[in-house]
């Protein structure tokens, strides 16, 4: 996929849009978790270097055209000026108040504009509202993996309208690591996936199986859709039972073509939900064939995070999307946390990792191993329908090289 880089064009005096993904959480006014901003620093800083003119776009949370004072990225641009420079804010991103701060910009300067998603259009990919964001630059640059797969007027419809539109760093890097695993991945290749719903995750398993993984481990509840196809008797654990011959259907696909198809043998317990609300949390872990029909599964046991990390041993490329438990209800975050402790421990040993989604990215992060992990990706779903192969329509409104 060779696309235009920032490092392909021309940028001293220009005035460069940059998508960028400041989505991210405000608490009493100020940025509460910042990872999505630094991660973006290098391609800001780049603009700044080349003496481009930096106009920073992006949404936050779900305004449905409204301009909604919770989710205004003044406090972004507030705490971007202390990571890097002082840096403007425009109240709209388009009409006056965008053009008027965009008019001062000297080389080298950066504005952010207001939430692109105060405007219905945004959404929409409206044409009149994406020329009139290409109305405020010259060059457009996305630096925002994690909305590419959504055709928005400032990821899609704004491309139409400019000279040329390239990828940013972080985009750059997204495309290399995930493009690395689908099409050049080193063996062992190990997958790892969790998360709720096997639905959710079924177009990812079946390119993983077509592209020659060697081994996917399942945790997390999707887990028991799979353990309940094969007659496991599951509690009331989380299940899609409109699944169950599909989850049949790709674990014998998977065996077929000599995959190592691993699920839980053990896992942590409780008598229904409604324990996890309480002081006390009554846990117990017991193996998959002693789980009878009152008890709801809530996290991988530790001999299922052993074997996972046994399987991990020799792998040479890892993905890991999804969480292995109710990771935001302690003490099932456990399995997560073991497993990132055992996918740190295969990037030690040269293994070439690649961790996406919210719940994996916080599990490395709180296991303190996340300097280990060779490429955190800040995609989410887009991470999921890049290594399913589908195409990114952000991703390929860019420029050709």
């Amino acid at each position: 996929m060779a696309k235009l880089s920032i490092k392909d064009l021309q940028l001293r005096g220009q005035r460069l849009f940059v998508r960028v993904d400041f989505n991210v959480p405000i608490k009493d006014g100020k940025v509460d978790d910042d990872s999505r901003i630094t991660a973006s620093l290098p391609t800001i800083q780049y603009a700044i270097d080349q003496g481009a003119r930096v106009i920073l776009a992006s949404h936050l949370g779900r305004p449905k055209g409204e301009r909604v004072d919770k989710y205004s990225l003044r406090p972004v641009a507030a705490h971007l000026s202390e990571l890097l420079k002082p840096v403007a804010f425009a109240d709209d991103c388009v009409g006056e108040a965008a053009e008027s701060k965009v008019r001062e910009l000297n080389d080298g300067d950066v504005v952010l504009l207001e939430n692109l998603r105060f405007h219905t259009e945004e959404e929409k990919n409206d044409d009149g509202f994406s020329k009139q964001l290409a109305g405020l630059c010259d060059l457009y640059v996305n630096d925002a993996f994690g909305t590419a797969l959504r055709a928005h007027a400032s990821t899609v419809g704004i491309t139409r309208h400019v000279s040329k539109a390239a990828a940013g760093l972080l985009m750059e890097k997204e495309l290399d690591y995930l493009g690395r695993a689908i099409n050049h991945a080193e063996h062992p290749f190990v997958a790892i996936l969790g998360g709720a719903k096997v639905s959710d995750k079924i177009p990812v398993i079946n390119a993983l199986v077509d592209r020659g993984v060697d081994k996917i481990l399942i945790g997390g509840a999707m887990a028991y859709t799979f353990l309940k196809a094969e007659g496991f008797t599951v509690g009331k654990s989380l299940v899609e039972d409109t699944m169950l011959q599909t989850a049949l259907e790709i674990k014998k696909r998977a065996e077929e073509k000599g995959i190592v198809f691993l699920l839980p043998t053990d896992h942590q317990v409780v008598d229904s939900y409604e324990p996890i609300k309480g002081e006390k949390i009554v846990t117990k872990t017991i193996p998959i064939e002693f789980t009878n029909i009152g008890l709801v599964g809530m996290d991988i046991g530790v001999e299922t995070v052993a074997h996972f990390a046994d399987a991990l041993r020799d792998a040479r490329m890892i993905i890991w999307n999804g969480p292995m438990g109710v990771f935001e209800e302690p003490p099932f975050d456990q399995g997560t946390i073991g497993v990132a402790k055992a996918v740190a421990e295969a990037s030690e040993r040269g293994a070439t990792s690649i961790v996406g989604g919210g719940d994996s990215v916080s599990a490395v992060t709180r296991a303190g191993v996340a300097d280990k992990i060779t490429h955190i990706s800040t995609g989410g779903g887009a991470t999921l329908e890049f290594l399913a192969g589908d195409e990114l329509p952000g991703v390929a409104a860019l420029t050709d090289k």
